[in-house]
C-alpha cells in the first residue's frame, strides 16, 4: 500500500491568510489550526498536512533577507518527515522570495510549492482556495512512490511556474504572475496535467545542501535614457559595495558617451 503523502504549510504573512471581519470590514490574521473549517475540500485531498505560520506574519512589501533565512531553516530543519512544502506569502514580493529559496537549496529532492491569493481565504469570490488546494496537490502528486516535482515552483491562478522565472505582472487580476521565457511546468483545468519534459530532476543523488548565508551589499543599476555619470558614481560609490548587476537594453546594449 503506498505511503499517503505528508505535506507541511508554512505561512508567512500575505492576503491568502486574512479573513475579513464581516462587522468592522477589518482584516484579521487567519489561524490555520482551523484551516479545514474555512476550507473543508481539502479533507478530500490524499495527503496529511500539518502547518507553522511566522509568530509575526509578515507583509510582503516588508519581505527581507533574515525572512529568507527563516522560511530556509524551517523547511531544512523538517525536511526528513515531509514530502512536500507549500509556503503562503503575500503576492508583491513572492517571485523574489521562491527564487531565492531556489537557489538556497541544492540537491533538492521534494517539491517547495510558493502560493498566495489576491483576495482573502474568506472572501466569497476568493481565489485563496483554488490556489491552495492546488498546490497541496501538487505538492502531494507522487509517481511510484516520488515526488512528481523536486524543485521550487510558483503556483497561481490554474499554472506551476519554475519559481525563478516569474514575475508579478498585475494587482487587480486573479492571473497576477506570468513567467515570460520559460512555459509552466504544470496546468490546472479539469485535470492537473504536468509538462513533464520541462520539470527539473537533478542527477546527482546527494544529500541536501542550503546555503543561507547572504550578503546584501549588492544593488540593481537600470540603465534608462538620460542616465547621467552623477547617478552611476553615486551608485557606484556606496559603502561596503560588494557588487552590482547591471539592467541594460535589449541584449546587453547601453550609453556609450564619456563618463558611463
Amino acid at each position: 500500500m503506498a505511503k499517503i503523502p505528508h505535506i507541511l504549510l508554512i505561512y508567512t504573512g500575505g492576503t491568502i491568510g486574512m479573513v475579513k471581519d464581516y462587522k468592522t470590514g477589518a482584516l484579521r490574521t487567519f489561524n490555520f489550526d482551523k484551516l479545514l473549517k474555512h476550507i473543508p475540500e481539502i479533507n478530500h485531498l490524499n495527503c496529511t498536512i500539518d502547518s507553522i505560520s511566522f509568530e509575526e506574519p509578515i507583509d510582503s512589501s516588508n519581505m527581507n533577507i533574515e525572512n529568507w533565512v527563516v522560511i530556509s531553516e524551517i523547511i531544512e530543519k523538517n525536511y526528513a518527515n515531509y514530502d512536500g512544502f507549500v509556503v503562503l506569502h503575500g503576492s508583491d514580493t513572492m517571485s523574489y522570495t521562491a527564487s531565492a529559496i531556489s537557489f538556497m537549496f541544492e540537491n533538492l529532492s521534494k517539491p517547495i510549492i510558493f502560493t498566495g491569493s489576491q483576495l482573502p481565504i474568506g472572501d466569497l469570490r476568493t481565489d485563496a482556495k483554488e490556489n491552495l488546494i492546488t498546490s497541496i496537490e501538487i505538492a502531494a502528486a507522487q509517481e511510484n512512490g516520488i515526488s512528481i516535482i523536486s524543485e521550487v515552483c510558483l503556483y497561481f491562478e490554474y499554472k506551476l511556474y519554475r519559481a525563478n522565472r516569474t514575475t508579478k505582472i498585475n494587482a487587480e487580476q486573479f492571473e497576477a504572475f506570468t513567467s515570460p521565457n520559460f512555459p509552466p511546468l504544470a496546468e490546472s483545468g479539469v485535470h492537473l496535467k504536468f509538462n513533464k519534459q520541462l520539470l527539473y530532476k537533478s542527477k546527482v543523488k546527494q544529500s541536501l545542501k542550503v546555503r543561507n548565508q547572504f550578503n546584501n551589499n549588492v544593488v540593481i543599476l537600470k540603465i534608462f535614457p538620460g542616465i547621467t555619470q552623477n547617478v552611476v558614481e553615486s551608485v557606484l560609490n556606496c559603502k561596503g559595495l560588494k557588487g552590482v548587476i547591471l539592467e541594460t537594453y535589449g541584449s546587453g546594449n547601453a550609453p556609450t558617451k564619456h563618463g558611463l
